[in-house]
């Protein structure tokens, strides 16, 4: 870009800083929802609430189901193949 053209878009750089953070934010967000890795940590945590008694079965159940959902791009409830 020339000069002219940097001088014009100047009064938007707060914006265009506030768009790389949102975008960096969402990929974090998206890393966190369909890792792989992340998801197993936390049906592991389900286990293990439900083994000290912090939650129900059908509430551990509900919860992988959701987890297991994100997994497979999948609808959650939806039955399996």
């Amino acid at each position: 870009m020339g000069l002219f053209t940097e001088l014009l878009l100047l009064p938007l750089a707060p914006v265009r800083g506030v768009v790389w953070v949102a975008e960096r934010i969402e990929e974090q967000v998206d890393h966190r929802l369909h890792d792989p890795a992340v998801i197993r940590a936390q049906i592991d945590d389900l286990d293990n609430a439900f083994e000290r008694g912090e939650i129900t079965e059908s509430e551990r159940d509900a919860q992988q189901d959701v987890l297991l959902a994100r997994l497979t791009g999948r609808e959650p409830g939806a039955g399996g193949p």
